[in-house]
């Protein structure tokens, strides 16, 4: 493909509240196995994009192990391959990441050394199959200085947290609010952006130039008059993960077979780093139903509509509803867990009552393994 990646993978969510505390938004756990941003990683593979930059920043620990390798997602290439950035002292600046204009501006030499044509911008905190070559072409066609990739969401959702579009009858975009107090739209950015790579160079020196950081604001919406701007719509399935509400439902999404045979049983192929893990093993008087249980799992009590992580043990008797648990979590016998999210290597001491009444109740226990 005649196109590099970018993917935004630096930012920290206040609303994803404990759960952000240990880890970047996208390397937050989806469906059992994957990482969030193994979904933009695999949708720059699989749309042949051979050199991928992703500019990390906030609690990245967790995150530059999943990205130890590029070998999972077939970037382990003599041309192109797949480029962890982080923050840096350089004689240029010696700030973190102001904002995601100034992330690309810190990184600018990635782009002044790559020869291809385009540049993909996607984020690393959004669940979605891609396949970027159709945006590159709707973008040539179009003639376009930017695309960006946006979606109609269904009546009722809450579009405030995200940047809203309006669009003429040439989908040429006229209006993009971002975060707007009262939403004129229900068309939202998906964070999907396809531009030229020597317009984008232009764009953000002008940006580090008068000091300006964000993406959105000092490029998509100070540049939506002078620049041709226009949105791809998407009709295919897309989740922003940015909330503990659409974290939970993402998750729960993977339940229903729609879902789960779209992802990964159609081609393209969602790709993941690989633990050599058994297979999970349901023990005497297991009772499973609706759930996914993920490899090197140990079951012995009851699981319904519910998504087990990696190396998880459940005791006897107990009883998990409507709950994610995260990975390597030990779960002593008698407890039961109801419209929760257990955090990850946590030690749930038997006998346990843990229940969300009022939404999603998140769980974070670090007992003594030993003796539980």
């Amino acid at each position: 493909m005649r196109a590099i990646g970018i993917i935004l993978a630096g930012g920290s969510s206040y609303r994803m509240k404990e759960l952000a505390q240990k880890r970047a938004v996208c390397a937050m756990p989806i469906a059992g196995s994957y990482r969030s941003i193994d979904f933009a990683l695999s949708n720059m593979s699989n749309s042949h994009i051979q050199k991928v930059a992703v500019l990390t920043q906030y609690n990245a620990r967790s995150l530059n192990e999943h990205l130890s390798s590029s070998k999972w997602w077939d970037f382990g290439r003599k041309q192109g391959g797949l480029y962890v950035c982080t923050p840096s002292v350089t004689a240029e600046s010696n700030a973190w990441y102001r904002g995601t204009a100034d992330a690309i501006a810190q990184n600018l030499s990635f782009l002044k050394n790559s020869h291809e044509p385009y540049v993909v911008i996607a984020s690393g905190d959004c669940v979605y199959k891609m396949d970027y070559n159709k945006v590159l072409e709707y973008h040539i066609e179009k003639k376009a200085d930017i695309t960006v990739v946006c979606k109609d969401m269904p009546a009722g959702v809450n579009v405030d947290r995200f940047g809203t579009i309006k669009m003429n009858e040439e989908s040429r975009i006229e209006e993009f609010e971002e975060k707007p107090v009262v939403a004129k739209s229900n068309t939202v950015s998906c964070g999907i952006y396809v531009v030229r790579r020597r317009q984008l160079i232009e764009m953000i020196e002008k940006c580090a130039e008068e000091e300006r950081y964000d993406f959105v604001k000092d490029i998509l919406i100070r540049y939506k008059n002078m620049k041709r701007i226009y949105g791809y719509k998407m009709q295919e399935y897309w989740s922003n993960i940015a909330t503990i509400d659409d974290y939970f439902a993402t998750n729960m999404d993977f339940l229903k077979a729609d879902t789960r045979n779209y992802f990964f049983k159609q081609y393209p192929d969602v790709y993941s780093k690989v633990d050599d893990l058994p297979p999970a093993k349901y023990n005497v008087g297991a009772k499973i139903k609706n759930s996914l249980i993920a490899s090197g799992c140990i079951v012995n009590g009851t699981v319904e509509d519910s998504v087990i992580f990696k190396k998880t043990y459940i005791g006897n008797n107990c009883v998990i509803k409507n709950s994610i648990i995260l990975n390597d979590v030990y779960i002593g016998d008698n407890t039961h867990i109801e419209n929760c999210i257990v955090e990850s290597r946590g030690t749930i001491r038997a006998n346990s009552y843990y229940t969300g009444t009022d939404g999603i109740k998140i769980v974070i226990e670090s007992n003594d393994r030993f003796g539980v």
